[in-house]
């Protein structure tokens, strides 16, 4: 396997691993939100985060940024990135249907790909991605479609909740790639620490956090979102942003559904049907379309 190809699985290998993390923070949220409020179980995870990649990037030796500006675009960064979409996730699970929020919570690519082509006049999306995109929300749609519209109950606030939470996971994309003359450990760890100091006082005033009485299984699903859906997961996501870059990131949002699928499949008992095969083909094809210019971009600039 030559250099360049060996590079491209890593990327797509980080890719999945980083919806993994992501999806299986859906599951966790509904094991904590039965105890914990969701302005809690935000600052819960981005806590832990933070401490942890912090702690980690003083243990390296880690140089932190020192120009005011760099650091007001790491606030801007962690209010995109966590502060707000993951209130807005967490809130809005609270009134909808678990198959609802996750198809909404598939649209960032299309967000990507309208802002950078209509409000940044970005041409770089070719045909090929375009397809991808497309390919990726049909798979979703033929996935969950039937099941996301059918509950009785869903809040519209509750869907524009998720919805705007996949707006700012785009908006984040695009204004991540700013970091990338950085360490992905700096940027994930000071924009969550900066969205947890902000999520502190919101905790306190709306939750009212040590009156709570949260069981055990709540308590240990805010921690491993805080570990692996949170830090580790937010490395990788700013490592990718460098290589993949925003519109192949937001394409995980695909797999992420996947993902919820596929475990309900193996822990749940579901059915493998008909439908869900052809919605996994889709989802991987239009992945597979979106970052697949990642190898020859990479062939390109090993040339001599």
């Amino acid at each position: 396997m030559s250099h360049s190809r060996s590079n491209a699985f890593l990327e797509i290998a980080l890719l999945v691993l980083l919806s993994f993390l992501w999806g299986a923070s859906f599951t966790l949220i509904e094991v904590a939100i039965e105890t914990i409020p969701p302005a809690t179980i935000v600052f819960g995870r981005l806590f832990i985060g933070a401490v942890l990649l912090v702690l980690f990037a003083l243990w390296n030796s880690v140089s932190f940024p020192a120009s005011p500006a760099r650091w007001g675009a790491l606030l801007v960064q962690g209010v995109l990135q966590s502060a707000l979409p993951f209130t807005l996730i967490s809130w809005g699970q609270k009134h909808i249907d678990s198959g609802l929020a996750g198809l909404l919570n598939t649209t960032p690519p299309l967000f990507v790909f309208l802002i950078g082509f209509f409000l940044l006049k970005d041409r770089s999306a070719g045909a090929r991605q375009i397809i991808g995109i497309f390919l990726g929300f049909a798979g979703v749609l033929i996935i969950l479609g039937p099941v996301a519209f059918a509950g009785e109950g869903n809040s519209v606030l509750g869907q524009l909740a998720v919805t705007g939470a996949s707006l700012s996971y785009a908006a984040a994309a695009l204004f991540a790639k700013r970091f990338s003359d950085q360490s992905p450990v700096v940027t994930a760890s000071c924009s969550m620490a900066f969205a947890a100091l902000l999520m502190l006082p919101v905790s306190l005033w709306v939750d009212h956090p040590f009156s709570l009485s949260p069981t055990p299984p709540a308590l240990a699903a805010v921690a491993a979102m805080g570990v692996f859906s949170t830090a580790i997961a937010m490395v990788i996501y700013f490592r990718l942003i460098r290589t993949l870059g925003p519109l192949g990131v937001t394409t995980g949002s695909y797999l992420r559904a996947g993902f919820s699928v596929v475990l309900g499949i193996l822990l749940l008992g579901e059915n493998l049907s008909p439908s869900l095969i052809a919605g996994l083909v889709l989802i991987f094809a239009g992945v597979a379309f979106v970052t697949g210019h990642l190898n020859l971009a990479t062939r390109k600039r090993e040339k001599p």
